[in-house]
C-alpha cells in the first residue's frame, strides 16, 4: 500500500508492542471498543520526547494553525513493557487541574495519553530518511538520526523525497496503525 502521507504532514511515529502485560493485537482491539464507546481513544505512552505540555500540544498546535491533521503512525516492534496493567483513573490537559477519565475510555500503565480518533489498520512503509523532528531541541534533524537507541518515538513533518535514496540509505519501517490525533493531543494521567 503506497504512503498516505502528505509533503509537510506533521506526524508522531511511535514505536509500539507488549505494553503493560497485554498484546498489541488485545490492546487494539480494546482502543476500537474505546471509540465506539467514547468516541475518542486515549493512547497510553511515557517518555519525555512526546511531553503532553512542552511537545505534542504545541506541535498539535502547529498543525492545525497549518489546516492540517496531526497523525500518529505506528511501527509495531518487540517489547517487553510489563508494567503492572493498572488503570488512569484522571486525565489532564496541563498537569494541575485534574479530571475522571471519561466512561468507556481506559488506559493502561502511563503517564501521558494521545487523543486520537478511530484507529486504522493500514499497512505502509516509510523511510526514516524522509521525516525530520518538528520541535524541540532535534528539530531539523533527520528522524533516522534522531529515533537511534532509546528514542522510540517523536514528533516529526514529512517531506516527500524528491529523489529516492539508495536502498542502502534508506531506513524502512513498516507502518501497522494510523490514527488522527485530535485536540487536545495529550494529557498526564493518574491513577
Amino acid at each position: 500500500m503506497p504512503n498516505p502521507l502528505e509533503n509537510g504532514q506533521g506526524v508522531i511515529f511511535m514505536k509500539v508492542g507488549l505494553h503493560a502485560s497485554e498484546s498489541l493485537e488485545d490492546i487494539v482491539k480494546r482502543k476500537r471498543r474505546e471509540y465506539e464507546e467514547a468516541g475518542s481513544i486515549f493512547w497510553g505512552y511515557g517518555g519525555s520526547s512526546c511531553h503532553p505540555r512542552t511537545m505534542v500540544q504545541p506541535f498539535g498546535k502547529s498543525m492545525q494553525e497549518e489546516g492540517k491533521h496531526l497523525l500518529i503512525i505506528m511501527n509495531e516492534m518487540n517489547s517487553k513493557h510489563a508494567a503492572p496493567p493498572v488503570a488512569a483513573t484522571h486525565y489532564s490537559k496541563d498537569g494541575v487541574d485534574w479530571e475522571a477519565v471519561p466512561r468507556g475510555i481506559e488506559v493502561r500503565g502511563s503517564r501521558f495519553a494521545l487523543v486520537l480518533d478511530e484507529l486504522r489498520l493500514d499497512e505502509f512503509e516509510v523511510n526514516l530518511n524522509d521525516f525530520e523532528v518538528g520541535l524541540g531541541q532535534s528539530r531539523g534533524k533527520a528522524a533516522s538520526e534522531y529515533l537511534k537507541g532509546q528514542n522510540d518515538k517523536g514528533c516529526l513533518i514529512y517531506h516527500e523525497p524528491h529523489v529516492p535514496p539508495p536502498p542502502e540509505e534508506q531506513i524502512v519501517k513498516r507502518i501497522g496503525l494510523i490514527a488522527r490525533v485530535k485536540p487536545p493531543f495529550a494529557v498526564f494521567l493518574k491513577n
